[in-house]
């Protein structure tokens, strides 16, 4: 059964007191930990920015939540968050790794942001996920972490543009639904392309 899990920055930043907290974030922590021994190989993403990166309002000295374009790609401007080496990059103290067969960290670059496991913003450059899933001659991608409506849905969207049977495990995932109503958008875009929304019962035991 050759299956991965990716595991998505699941990261303090993202959790409650974090800079960038997604709302109950922290609770998916013991579902992800239930789940991440079934599977064949299991990825976990960290944001990784380095701390003049294009995609905080500090480095534009803009107003968080505001929207610039850059050499075409439009990108939200968020607080400082997941800089490298610091401990809101680090993961939740309670995400057990002890299954994660490969870390993969992500937004590298100061000049692009990166919100899926699989490519950089400008939809054009690659993490290499692809090929190292598709090496092992993996099919089925089960995704969960944070934040449902971003990083979690560009990576289940591409998943499923390159090939990939995909799934996204919701009890194991939580969204930060900004603007309003963007979790819904999320999720109803997602099924309309074909991926599968699943609880973790609905797992193999």
């Amino acid at each position: 059964m050759k299956n991965a899990l990716i595991i998505v920055d699941v990261q303090n930043d993202f959790c409650p007191g974090g800079a960038l907290p997604v709302p109950e974030g922290d609770k998916i922590v013991p579902v992800i930990n239930g789940i991440s021994k079934k599977f064949f190989k299991v990825i976990a993403t960290q944001d990784w920015h380095p701390e003049n990166h294009i995609s905080f309002a500090k480095t534009h000295n803009k107003n968080v939540g505001e929207v610039v374009e850059i050499d075409g790609v439009k990108q939200i401007l968020w607080p400082v968050h997941c800089v490298e080496g610091s401990s809101g990059a680090n993961f939740h103290k309670d995400l057990d790794l002890s299954n994660v067969d490969l870390i993969l960290r992500k937004g590298r670059n100061p000049l692009i942001d990166s919100y899926s496991a699989f490519f950089e913003n400008d939809k054009k450059t690659e993490t290499g996920l692809h090929y190292y899933l598709k090496g092992l001659g993996i099919n089925d991608v089960y995704i969960c972490g944070l934040a449902l409506d971003y990083c979690v849905y560009y990576t289940a969207m591409d998943s499923v543009k390159l090939g990939f049977n995909t799934y996204v495990i919701l009890d194991a995932t939580k969204g930060v639904d900004v603007p309003e109503g963007n979790i819904e958008k999320a999720t109803s875009h997602m099924e309309k392309e074909g991926i599968r929304l699943i609880k973790s019962s609905d797992l193999r035991k």
